[in-house]
């Protein structure tokens, strides 16, 4: 699963960083990289809980 992961992100940071314009440009890169996984958690919650109340009710 980690090497899924790390073939769809074939991202070098420290490059981005380095040719990056400013400093608040490394902040930007490191929101955008935890982003997508906030995200998949969030959904993956959500439909935990979805299912857990589901289960509850029956």
């Amino acid at each position: 699963m980690s090497l899924l992961i790390t073939v769809l992100q074939n991202v070098d940071i420290d490059e981005k960083i380095k040719n990056a314009p400013d400093s608040s440009y490394s902040i930007g890169v490191f929101i955008g990289t935890l982003l997508p996984f906030v995200v998949l958690v969030l959904i993956a919650f959500a439909i935990y809980r979805y299912n857990k109340n589901r289960y509850k009710d029956e």
